[in-house]
C-alpha cells in the first residue's frame, strides 16, 4: 500500500493513519527525504495483524524524484511477549541490518555477527525507537 495519494482532507482509517504515521516519523528521523510506505507481501487487514509483517519504506528527494538508495525494508514481528524490528537497506545487500528490539543491535549481514553502528546508523536507530513508541499501544496479537 503505497500512502503518498493520501490528501490531509481525505478521511482515512485507523489502519491507514497508523501507516501515515509511520511515514511521518521516517519523514522526520530521515530528512531531507520524504518517505512512503507499501506492503513487500501481502497487507495484513487489520493493526492487529501488523505483529509479522515486512514493509518498504520509500525515499523521495524534495523533487519528487525517487532515490531508491535510501529505500529501507522494515520487518515488523513479535517474538513471545517482545516486539521486534528489523531494518536493512533494500539496495545495499551488505550493509549492516539493524535489529531493535529493547535495545539496538547492528550485524553484518551475511552471518548476523553484531558490528559497530555505521557511520548513519542514528537516524536509522531513532527511526525505530519511533516506531517502537508509536506501536506501544496497539493491541498486537501474541506471536
Amino acid at each position: 500500500m503505497d500512502l503518498s495519494p493520501f490528501d490531509a482532507g481525505e478521511p482515512v482509517g485507523p489502519f491507514e493513519a497508523f501507516l501515515m504515521d509511520l511515514a511521518k516519523a521516517a519523514d522526520l528521523c530521515l530528512k531531507p527525504h520524504r518517505h512512503a510506505l507499501r506492503f513487500s507481501g501481502e497487507a495484513p487487514t487489520t493493526i492487529g495483524e501488523c505483529s509479522d509483517c515486512a514493509l518498504l519504506i520509500e525515499a523521495r528527494d524534495s523533487d519528487g524524484v525517487r532515490v531508491e538508495q535510501c529505500d529501507l525494508e522494515l520487518e515488523i514481528y513479535r517474538s513471545g511477549d517482545d516486539l521486534n524490528l528489523m531494518l536493512s537497506r533494500v539496495s545495499d545487500d551488505q550493509a549492516p541490518m539493524l535489529w531493535h528490539g529493547s535495545h539496538p543491535v547492528w550485524m553484518h549481514p551475511a552471518s548476523g555477527e553484531r558490528c559497530e553502528r555505521p557511520a548513519d546508523g542514528a537516524p536509522l536507530e531513532a527511526l525505530c525507537r519511533r516506531i517502537r513508541a508509536s506501536l506501544v499501544g496497539v493491541d498486537l496479537p501474541p506471536s
